[in-house]
């Protein structure tokens, strides 16, 4: 009892727990510091119990002694560990139970504190302010529930794109590696320093992947303790304690978002390709062909693939005839756009290509037209500025044919490539290998630009045409289909 009576009189009547860095008023009333800052900055410089005013040129100081005696009281052992409801509690001021909630200083009040202290205060019956605050919290703990939800799905796409870099590494690594046995031991060295390179690439990327899972992880459990914490609120039977912790509580902050993991072959690759071409060009090309054709018949009937377009993509301004084997941009729609039908310039063909060597030429009317390749969930809308999406996003390839230059897109990122004067177009895809390359066939055969990548998806032919112009797959004898039938390549919703 005596414990309980000096705790008492060591008790804030602000918070109603025991001082924290006690200071004596003037008035000779004590507070803890942080408290009577709040309530100056809330009620007025003034005392909250007599209401005396703090003078202006006064400072706030420490009670020493005071906080002296609060280290003992701290100090000494718990004499019941697991303390029930205190429903006896008293107001400190009056010595009354506690029977209402001041929502305007956020405190339990007596009675008389009501008449005197808050009788202008907004109150409420404590019975009534915990069940608001209950529901308040539980709303919080949905809140919370959901946070964490989104956090665990994020973990674990940063921990699957982390396995799918570092699986891509490897294959990448050991890719590289068979490929490199194959040549002279004077390319041994250069072997070396490629693996090199794609280690520490890797090794930084993970890096970077173990950093935002680890803050990840932190933002879990800290949303895991603040749930905790709720759950112990809501199983608080003492109102008091209820009520002036609850208010007390605050939420783990925003995650933020996650940084992007980079990962980029080419990068990783490119001095090396363009070492080994000057050497012999084995690295890239497995089947001993000293370049990529320069025209249809370097290439056998397996190679070659007479395609066609595919309607049901055309663009409603899109005129197919000789059998979907030609293309015209008109200025008049020929119809409704239908469904699966490109909003952009567009339209993509009815093959489509999963592994092996292929290769196709078309011909174009005019310049301002793009070829490419894509996998098949390239977007039908528009989305931004741009009237065509061939090679702006990662999913998509292509070359864009201007009147003064070429530019190859990927990834939206463009390579601006010296012009060209034929009509006459060549691309040659080899997925075993990762390599797509264009080509001018007229009037001489000359590559334009290769990308190389790790292509996981059936890619398919797609094109883009300014109005009026024409654009026309070129047909070979002999030439086969591709292996896949057409109903593989679906198109996006």
């Amino acid at each position: 009892m005596a414990a309980r009576l000096l705790e008492d009189k060591l008790t804030c009547a602000i918070c109603l727990g025991l001082y924290q860095d006690p200071a004596t008023l003037p008035c000779g009333h004590n507070f803890c510091v942080a408290c009577i800052q709040d309530w100056w900055g809330r009620c007025g410089k003034a005392c909250p119990e007599c209401r005396q005013p703090f003078p202006d040129d006064a400072e706030l100081r420490r009670n020493v002694a005071l906080s002296g005696v609060l280290e003992v009281v701290r100090a000494r052992p718990a004499v019941d560990p697991c303390p029930g409801p205190d429903p006896g509690a008293r107001c400190p001021r009056h010595g009354l139970p506690f029977e209402l909630f001041c929502r305007t200083e956020g405190r339990c009040v007596c009675s008389a504190c009501t008449v005197h202290e808050c009788r202008l205060h907004e109150r409420a019956l404590l019975d009534a302010e915990r069940l608001e605050r209950e529901a308040q919290l539980r709303a919080r703990l949905e809140v919370t529930q959901w946070h964490t939800t989104q956090a665990e799905t994020q973990l674990q796409e940063l921990q699957q794109r982390s396995s799918q870099i570092q699986s891509l590494a490897c294959t990448l690594a050991s890719s590289v590696s068979s490929k490199f046995s194959s040549l002279q031991q004077a390319l041994e060295m250069r072997r070396a320093v490629v693996l090199r390179d794609i280690e520490v690439a890797k090794t930084q990327v993970l890096a970077q992947a173990r950093d935002e899972e680890q803050r990840l992880q932190g933002h879990l459990e800290a949303l895991a303790r603040h749930g905790h914490r709720i759950q112990e609120l809501l199983e608080q039977v003492d109102d008091r304690t209820f009520l002036q912790e609850s208010q007390l509580l605050e939420p783990p902050g925003p995650l933020g978002p996650l940084t992007p993991l980079q990962w980029d072959e080419d990068q990783q690759l490119g001095d090396l390709k363009e070492l080994l071409s000057q050497l012999c060009g084995l690295l890239l090309e497995e089947r001993g062909r000293p370049g990529a054709p320069a025209k249809a018949a370097d290439l056998s009937p397996m190679d070659y693939r007479n395609l066609t377009f595919d309607p049901v993509s055309a663009n409603r301004h899109f005129y197919l005839s000789r059998q979907g084997q030609r293309v015209k941009h008109c200025r008049q729609p020929c119809g409704p756009a239908r469904p699966g039908s490109f909003e952009l310039w567009q339209v993509q063909c009815a093959q489509s290509f999963r592994a092996g060597q292929h290769y196709w030429e078309v011909r174009t009317s005019d310049h301002s037209v793009t070829l490419g390749v894509t996998y098949p969930q390239l977007m039908r809308c528009k989305l931004g500025p741009h009237t065509d999406n061939i090679g702006r996003g990662p999913c998509s390839w292509g070359l864009c044919i201007q009147e003064d230059s070429v530019q190859a897109w990927h990834n939206g990122e463009a390579q601006r490539l010296p012009g060209v004067s034929g009509r006459l177009l060549g691309v040659d895809l080899d997925l075993a290998l990762g390599c797509l390359t264009f080509y001018s066939l007229e009037p001489r055969a000359q590559p334009l630009h290769t990308f190389h990548a790790l292509f996981t998806q059936p890619l398919i032919p797609v094109f883009w045409l300014l109005e009026g112009r024409t654009l026309t797959l070129c047909h070979q004898p002999g030439a086969t289909l591709p292996p896949e039938p057409q109903e593989e390549a679906s198109a996006p919703s």
